[in-house]
């Protein structure tokens, strides 16, 4: 019997999707070169190969929030102000400083003191509290002599006059540590302009609001091609594994829709009226101008720290940067526990910095487990460390590294890249004025829309003519839906690596 070489397998054009058409399929019974009987013909690995590993990036804020549900279309909460007195501003003249903001920079108008009994003044400082007035020129201490709606006129105790003026706004920095009275005296100056500036201080709230999205996906199968016996063997990342093809594409696009979920909680922003996107794109009615919900990035520009590392190309690299780092939590409340979710290079940098601390690092003896023998492995990786009175746990944010999420991002665009983000372990403690209480909660937890009818944290129907039919249309459509946003409280304490 002659052998021939067959000339190409004419009808084995791949598809994109595991779909039985006239160009992907092979003639078991053709009697031409491209038939399975002939010597050439390729072997049939019928199972799928997993070249990517686990392809879903969803668990992250499984691990470090909560959920929990709502009936409302917004999320209003409230954050403790600071409890101490100091203000940012400038130097009028050598006798005056000008409020212009709260020592976290926001407008005096927003800061954790109000003078509520005058109505007018917008910053806690009084008559006959004692300061201390610093700016790069001087450290001086001062008695505050009148007050009126930001400025603060000012005798420093041990000159005539204070040195020279800055005029440049926010230069100047004002603390009040305490106060000084003469004998006999009532809590306000007689001779100041405005005998009522001794009000009581009345602690204020900043509040913060978010809004849940909408998010929708479906998977469709038609009539026909639900029946057809075209299998492939697949393993799903849920676990699951079999040779129902369409059950394969359904658990993958179920698989992307959870991914979406944790990635908008990432990545969303707030919409701003009057850009490009706009709520009359959206289809919102009864939202005003609010689209959009704050995922936890843009959470912690706004409100949170960013950190750049020494060299502005890797964050937290060495001891230097990491000690800049817990100098800034020191001023935003010293949560002594954090988690570190960070992509490859940086968790790198973090070992190669903790091994450089043993002195046998560089000899490669004791780098890691410090007990090593020559049968074991010598692990060369860091799980946690402690500097000061914080302790740190690293953990690799696959997010941040897979080229089909933001590693990709980060790959082309490296000024901006995210590196990484310190998120505070524990619980903080806000008041919920949706519940009217104040309430304990993960500083990460997500609010979804549910109610006695219909729990919209993770909702999946079917419709179509296949199998149950309830509708006219001969396929089957699987569909996906959730309504959440997530609310980062306490964003001051929390570190975005760039």
């Amino acid at each position: 019997m002659a052998i021939s070489n067959p000339g190409g397998l004419l009808n084995s054009v791949p598809a994109q999707r595991q779909q039985a058409l006239a160009t992907n399929y092979l003639d078991l019974a053709a009697t031409t070169n491209e038939g399975w009987a002939q010597q050439y013909v390729p072997d049939l690995m019928e199972k799928e190969a997993e070249v990517f590993g686990p392809r879903t990036i969803s668990g992250f804020l499984a691990q470090v929030g909560a959920e929990e549900a709502m009936t409302a279309d917004q999320v209003v909460w409230s954050e403790q102000g600071r409890l101490h007195l100091s203000y940012k501003g400038k130097l009028t003249d050598t006798t005056s400083f000008l409020v212009q903001a709260d020592i976290d920079g926001a407008d005096s108008d927003n800061s954790g003191i109000s003078n509520g009994h005058t109505g007018e003044v917008r910053h806690g400082i009084r008559v006959n509290d004692t300061v201390i007035v610093a700016d790069a020129n001087q450290v001086t201490k001062c008695l505050v002599t009148a007050v009126s709606t930001d400025d603060v006129t000012l005798a420093p105790y041990g000159a005539a006059a204070l040195g020279t003026a800055t005029n440049t706004d926010q230069a100047t920095t004002i603390l009040v540590y305490g106060s000084e009275f003469g004998k006999g005296t009532n809590y306000h100056d007689a001779s100041a302009a405005d005998t009522d500036v001794r009000g009581a201080n009345e602690p204020t709230f900043k509040s913060f609001t978010n809004k849940p999205i909408i998010m929708k996906d479906y998977y469709e199968v038609s009539g026909s091609d639900a029946s057809r016996i075209g299998w492939v063997e697949i393993s799903t990342e849920a676990g699951g594994s079999g040779y129902l093809w369409y059950l394969k594409a359904e658990a993958d696009t179920r698989a992307r829709f959870t991914d979406y979920i944790e990635m908008s909680m990432l990545e969303s922003e707030i919409g701003l009226d009057g850009t490009a996107a706009t709520n009359a794109d959206l289809l919102i009615n009864g939202q005003g101008n609010k689209f959009g919900t704050e995922g936890l990035f843009a959470a912690i520009e706004s409100r949170g720290n960013i950190t750049t590392g020494v060299t502005g190309v890797n964050a937290a690299t060495d001891l230097a940067e990491f000690d800049a780092i817990l100098a800034e939590f020191d001023k935003q409340g010293a949560i002594e526990e954090y988690m570190m979710f960070v992509n490859r290079s940086t968790s790198l940098a973090i070992d190669d910095m903790l091994a450089s601390m043993n002195s046998y690092g560089a000899g490669g003896t004791s780098y890691g487990v410090f007990n090593n023998s020559e049968d074991m492995a010598l692990n060369l990786g860091f799980t946690g460390f402690r500097r000061g009175s914080y302790d740190f746990y690293k953990s690799d944010f696959r997010y941040l590294n897979d080229k089909a999420t933001r590693g990709s991002i980060n790959d082309a665009n490296a000024a901006n890249a995210i590196r990484g983000v310190m998120i505070p372990a524990g619980t903080s403690s806000v008041y919920d004025q949706t519940v009217g209480a104040s309430m304990k909660r993960p500083f990460l937890h997500v609010r979804y829309r549910a109610s006695q009818t219909d729990d919209r944290r993770m909702k999946s129907w079917v419709t179509g003519s296949v199998g149950a039919a309830t509708s006219a249309l001969d396929a089957m459509q699987l569909h996906f839906l959730t309504e959440r946003c997530l609310i980062t409280q306490g964003a001051n304490n929390f570190m975005l690596m760039k």
